[in-house]
């Protein structure tokens, strides 16, 4: 009892350190791919990292991860008050937990693109509804002017940010998960175990060719995405702006 009441305690703290990393990992990444600017709206790769986790570790890792990051970013840098904070939850939880819960009952890359085209559809549709109800509260504008800018700016650019960060996760999710995979860290419990052990049957089953299909598929989409935000949409590089 006591060796496994010691197991519980160990799977415990990892669970907290690896929910940690995920958390520090979205964070910087809102800085760090904060790139592009359209208008007052800016994109960052956040969902992207936390997307990773929830695919890795379950919906729930996701959903937290996604509010502590929007929690953090509201004390640090939020320039929007309780509504942004608001918004920026729902957005990633939107996109991240939606993909995740898809992937938890479909483990292979099929789960995981339908996954990700409906998390781009869940989250856009979600941000058009709180553009709608919420952004007239924060920035103080009437709501039928943000109801003109919804198909010209709100709805163009949150399908793109959605597009450009599924495009990131396809890119990068085998990578990540074969190197934590790799040392281990995925390995938090019995049932994350039997998720390691089926994804890796599955990657054996996997030609490189396929795995390269999908990469490429994935830069296809982001530079795709990067055009729409730059031409099509107006915006700047930050470091231009």
């Amino acid at each position: 009892m006591q060796k496994n009441r010691s197991l519980h305690t160990t799977q415990s703290i990892k669970r907290l350190v690896i929910a940690g990393l995920f958390c520090a990992l979205a964070y910087a990444a809102m800085f760090v791919t904060s790139w592009i600017k359209v208008a007052f709206l800016t994109f960052d790769a956040k969902d992207t990292v936390i997307t990773i986790a929830g695919l890795l570790f379950g919906p729930v890792y996701s959903l937290l991860i996604s509010l502590v990051v929007s929690l953090i970013e509201f004390i640090t840098v939020g320039d929007t008050g309780f509504w942004g904070f608001l918004m920026n939850f729902l957005s990633s939880a939107a996109f991240s937990s939606t993909c995740a819960l898809i992937y938890k009952y479909k483990k292979n890359i099929k789960g995981a693109i339908v996954g990700l085209v409906v998390s781009v559809v869940s989250m856009t549709a979600m941000m058009v509804l709180l553009n709608l109800l919420i952004t007239p509260i924060y920035t103080g504008m009437p709501a039928a002017d943000i109801a003109t800018m919804i198909p010209t700016l709100f709805l163009p650019f949150n399908l793109t940010k959605a597009t450009m960060n599924a495009a990131l996760v396809l890119m990068i999710y085998k990578p990540v998960s074969r190197v934590l995979k790799a040392a281990k860290i995925t390995d938090v419990s019995d049932g994350m175990r039997e998720t390691a052990k089926k994804e890796m049957e599955s990657n054996q089953k996997s030609s490189l060719l396929t795995n390269l299909l999908i990469i490429g598929i994935g830069v296809f989409f982001v530079a795709l995405s990067t055009v729409v935000f730059i031409v099509v949409l107006g915006g700047k590089f930050s470091f231009m702006a």
